[in-house]
C-alpha cells in the first residue's frame, strides 16, 4: 500500500523541496499551504505521517499538533514539526503538544529521510500492536460477560468488579437428559448439537439485554439487570419463552439430529450479590462473574424441578410479570437445600389484550383502602389457562 504523507507549510519552496525528496523514495505526498485544511484532509483516510510547519498560514502549528494528538481518530499519526534554528521555544512547545520529531531548516535530504523512516516504522509497529490487542479483545469477549466488558471499558485501570447488592433476574437454562444423551451419541455429535442450540439461546438472551454469566456442559446461567426491577424480570421472561420457541423450531428443522432436544428453566428475581469471585489455588487464581445468594439458589432449584419444556418462576418474578404473562400456580414440593416451601409458577406465554383488560378490571375492582398499584400484579391475579 502506498505511503501517504501530508505536508502543511505556506513556504512554497520548502514544500517543493520536501515533495521532491519524498517522491524520490516512492512516497506519495500532498502539500497544503493553509493549516486550516488539515482537519478536512485527515478524514476519512488519514495520512501515514504529517510534516507540519510550526506556523502555517491560518492556524498555529503547535495548536494544530495538539488538536491532532488529542483527537482519537488522529492521535496515532506521527507528526514532525519543522522549525527554524531560532525557534527553540517552539520546539519545547511542540514536545508538550505531542510532536513525535522535529526538522530544522534548512532541510537536509538524509536527515529528512531518516526521520521520516523512523516515524513510519513507529507508526507500523504501533498499528501491529493495536491489531494484536484488538484481536485479543475480540477473542476474550467470547468468554467475558458483557457487563464485565462495559465496566472495564468505563474504567480500564480500576473497574468496579467487587460484589455489590443489585436487583437482578436470574435465569437457568438446562438441557433435559443431557447425561443420557451424551452416553447414547458420539462426543462430536453432542458438541455440534450443544453449539447449535446454545448459539440460538445466546441470541435470545442477548436480544433481551441479558448477560451470560456461566456456561457449563448442559446449562446456561444468564443475568438480567435494569434500573427498573420490573423491566429486567419481563426481559428474562421473554428470553425464556423465546428459548422454548427456538428449541421447537430447531427440533423441526433438524429431525435427523436424533432425539429432539428439550430444555427446562428456572427464573427468579430479587437482590443478589453481583460481581466477581476470586478463587485462589496453589497454581494460580481464577475470577468468575456471577450473582450469588438466595435469589440465585432458588432460580437453580426451580430449574431443577421444572419438567421438560417448562419454565418455573419464583414468587417475586411472578409478582413483577403477572400482569403481562400467563402464569399457572404449581406445587413444586420441598426444593432441595431450601428450608421453607416456596410458591412456584409455570410461565406459559404472554397474555392477550383481552386477558390484560380483564386483569386490569379485576384489579381495580378491589375494595376501598386496598392496593390499586397496577405496576405489579397482586397475588392471586395471574391469568391461568386450561
Amino acid at each position: 500500500m502506498e505511503t501517504k504523507i501530508l505536508i502543511a507549510t505556506d513556504d512554497e519552496r520548502s514544500a517543493n523541496v520536501l515533495r521532491a525528496i519524498l517522491r524520490s523514495q516512492g512516497y506519495h505526498s500532498i502539500a497544503v499551504g493553509n493549516g486550516e485544511e488539515i482537519p478536512r484532509l485527515v478524514h476519512p483516510e488519514p495520512p501515514d505521517l504529517i510534516i507540519l510547519d510550526v506556523a502555517p498560514s491560518g492556524m498555529d502549528g503547535i495548536e494544530l499538533c495538539r488538536w491532532l494528538k488529542q483527537a482519537e481518530e488522529t492521535q496515532l499519526i506521527p507528526v514532525i514539526i519543522v522549525t527554524t534554528p531560532d525557534q527553540g521555544e517552539a520546539r519545547v512547545q511542540g514536545i508538550e503538544a505531542g510532536a513525535d520529531d522535529f526538522l530544522i531548516k534548512p532541510i537536509h535530504r538524509q536527515e529528512l529521510l531518516a526521520r521520516v523512516s523512523t516515524a513510519l516504522q513507529m507508526r507500523r509497529a504501533t498499528a501491529r500492536k493495536l491489531s494484536l490487542l484488538l484481536s485479543m479483545k475480540n477473542q476474550l469477549a467470547k468468554f467475558v460477560p458483557a457487563a464485565v466488558r462495559r465496566m472495564i471499558e468505563e474504567n480500564p485501570t480500576s473497574p468496579r468488579l467487587e460484589k455489590r447488592e443489585e436487583d437482578v433476574s436470574v435465569l437457568f437454562v438446562d438441557i433435559t437428559g443431557y447425561t443420557k444423551l451424551s452416553q447414547r451419541i458420539a462426543l462430536e455429535q453432542v458438541t455440534a448439537l450443544i453449539e447449535r442450540y446454545f448459539s440460538h439461546f445466546l441470541d435470545c438472551i442477548h436480544e433481551e439485554g441479558g448477560d451470560i454469566a456461566e456456561i457449563a456442559g448442559d446449562g446456561i446461567l444468564a443475568l438480567f439487570q435494569s434500573s427498573d426491577p420490573r423491566e429486567h424480570a419481563h426481559k428474562a421472561a421473554r428470553a425464556a419463552l423465546q428459548i422454548l420457541k427456538v428449541t421447537d423450531r430447531l427440533n423441526r428443522e433438524h429431525p435427523d439430529a436424533g432425539t429432539p432436544i428439550a430444555v427446562h428453566m428456572g427464573l427468579n428475581s430479587g437482590c443478589a450479590g453481583v460481581g466477581s469471585t476470586r478463587l485462589e489455588g496453589t497454581l494460580g487464581s481464577r475470577w468468575t462473574f456471577t450473582a450469588s445468594g438466595s435469589v440465585t439458589n432458588l432460580a437453580a432449584r426451580l430449574g431443577a424441578a421444572a419438567t421438560p419444556g417448562n419454565i418455573l418462576v419464583g414468587p417475586e418474578t411472578a409478582r413483577r410479570i403477572g400482569a403481562e404473562f400467563a402464569l399457572e400456580p404449581i406445587d413444586v414440593g420441598q426444593l432441595k437445600n431450601l428450608e421453607d416451601t416456596v410458591e412456584g409458577y409455570q410461565l406459559t406465554d404472554t397474555i392477550t389484550p383481552l386477558e390484560q383488560a380483564w386483569l386490569t378490571r379485576r384489579h381495580f375492582a378491589t375494595p376501598a383502602g386496598e392496593s390499586r398499584d397496577a405496576i405489579s400484579a397482586p397475588a392471586g391475579s395471574y391469568v391461568t389457562r386450561p
